[in-house]
């Protein structure tokens, strides 16, 4: 199937039936750039490698793996800041890391080294300059790791004030895994934190036995059982989300910084692939919108540059020209300088102007009717919806959006020979509401929408959550019709 040529940003790439990962990769030689810069005085054992912020983590042995394939975490990590020697300022050093490296092979000691790196910059991305503090209200975010081939894995992270008296300088707990699943992991460290209390040497039983358990399939529990001193054996029940894609995510968060109507003016730019910034003074505000935004695409990826928290040393990433997702700490919003081509949110509670940049036709890129609706849905919701109920109706609602406009590609995905092939012209003409038209011709240019199609001519997957939604869509739309029919024959 030949492919149409799309523009992002200022550079020009084929979407072939590889993905074309050289936006990754320039992205990938700037980070190679900053972090020489900020470590060329350093010995090479303390600088981080060229490829920290994307090397690949190695993968467990055999016998580490539980019979989903699929491990809890891979790594634990304390990361604390230790003062610099002869300079002012800190530098991020690993305290405590869990499984030890006594019990890595040579290989993986070596990738685990890059992922760790990796790991320095994001759980302390204000930098170096901090000042020790005798109050600190602890906080939990989440950020991504990317590597070369677009894979990617989460890194949750929980920063507090160490046990001790007097000032001092937050640590930071910090898990390493390819499981998307906030809430499940901040469960996971209340209990790293109540055996922290005790001792460290509780937390390693608590991540062993943690480590053997099988990852539970979305909807399941896993039950672990542990030993804390004076408390006795405890049994921690783990459970993930019923709804897979949903189990990252908390709408909460989205709602409560930006209006319904500034979340459609989001929503409109991101599945046009843009370059959009985020701007808050929280982490964990930053890393919880972020994935929201990207959960609002479902069924479809966000396939370009994600980071939902920018370390300051890797802060030039926010002149790249190719379509992002950003978070950046409001206090470098100064770094950044060109505000061309860009929408800047910022989500502080106290902001009059939520959008500091912006292109200007973001309100017209949805079809009118559509975005009518959602308004209308999303305002039907009552202000104390729990979490779930929440991501619930937002998912939904959203979903429903795809499926009113391009939820009829199945039927245009045709049998050639022995390969399948998208039917574009087809696909377009049958579009039913022609105000939707202008929307779907830019759409399906992009390449969450293009990556989407190449699976489903590769491996169509008829009993997917989106095929089924389509499904009765289309049978709820022939009963109206029918019955439309039934009463006007009635009337006459």
């Amino acid at each position: 199937m030949n492919r149409e040529k799309w523009r992002t940003g200022e550079t020009l790439q084929t979407s072939a039936s590889n993905v074309d990962y050289r936006p990754m990769k320039k992205i990938s030689s700037m980070f190679s750039t900053l972090q020489e810069k900020l470590h060329r005085a350093k010995s090479s054992s303390d600088s981080p490698s060229h490829q920290s912020v994307t090397a690949p983590i190695a993968p467990p042995s055999g016998r580490e793996r539980n019979y989903t394939g699929q491990l809890f975490f891979e790594y634990l990590l304390v990361v604390s800041l230790r003062k610099k020697s002869n300079e002012e300022g800190y530098k991020p050093h690993i305290t405590y890391q869990f499984p030890k490296r006594d019990v890595m092979g040579r290989s993986q000691r070596e990738e685990e080294e890059k992922c760790m790196k990796a790991a320095h910059l994001f759980c302390f991305p204000e930098g170096i300059n901090w000042a020790p503090l005798t109050e600190y209200r602890s906080e939990t975010f989440s950020f991504v790791l990317t590597e070369l081939d677009g894979s990617r894995r989460n890194g949750y992270c929980r920063r507090l004030l160490p046990d001790g008296k007097g000032a001092r300088i937050p640590e930071a707990y910090c898990i390493i895994s390819r499981v998307a699943c906030f809430g499940l992991f901040s469960k996971i460290f209340d209990e790293v934190e109540k055996r922290r209390r005790v001792s460290k040497a509780m937390i390693y039983p608590f991540m062993q036995s943690l480590r053997e358990a099988p990852l539970p399939a979305p909807g399941n529990t896993v039950k672990i059982t542990s030993f804390i001193p004076d408390s006795g054996t405890e049994i921690i029940s783990l459970t993930r989300p019923a709804v897979s894609w949903l189990e990252h995510v908390d709408f909460q968060t989205l709602f409560r910084c930006l209006t319904d109507e500034q979340v459609l003016l989001v929503f409109a730019a991101t599945v046009m692939e843009r370059r959009i910034i985020f701007v808050s003074e929280e982490l964990s505000t930053l890393s919880q919108v972020l994935h929201a935004v990207a959960a609002l695409l479902y069924p479809f990826v966000w396939q370009h540059t994600f980071i939902s928290i920018i370390p300051e040393v890797l802060i030039d990433v926010c002149a790249a020209p190719t379509p992002y997702l950003l978070g950046v700490q409001k206090n470098m919003l100064e770094l950044i300088t060109d505000h061309n081509d860009l929408l800047i949110v910022d989500l502080s509670t106290e902001a009059k102007n939520k959008f500091i940049s912006r292109i200007g036709d973001e309100e017209s890129i949805l079809p009118s009717k559509l975005n009518k609706e959602l308004l209308l849905a999303l305002s039907a919701r009552k202000h104390n919806t729990c979490t779930d109920d929440l991501n619930r109706l937002v998912s939904e609602e959203f979903l429903s959006f795809f499926i009113q406009t391009v939820g009829h590609f199945s039927q245009h995905v045709k049998r050639c020979g022995n390969t399948r092939q998208f039917q574009k012209k087809s696909f377009l003409k049958s579009v039913q509401h022609k105000s939707h038209l202008d929307f779907i011709k830019l759409f399906i240019r992009t390449q969450m929408f293009d990556l989407f199609i190449q699976e489903e001519e590769t491996q169509p997957n008829p009993n997917g959550v989106f095929h089924k939604k389509v499904s009765e869509y289309h049978e709820r739309k022939k009963r109206e019709k029918t019955k439309t029919q039934w009463v006007r024959s009635f009337v006459v």
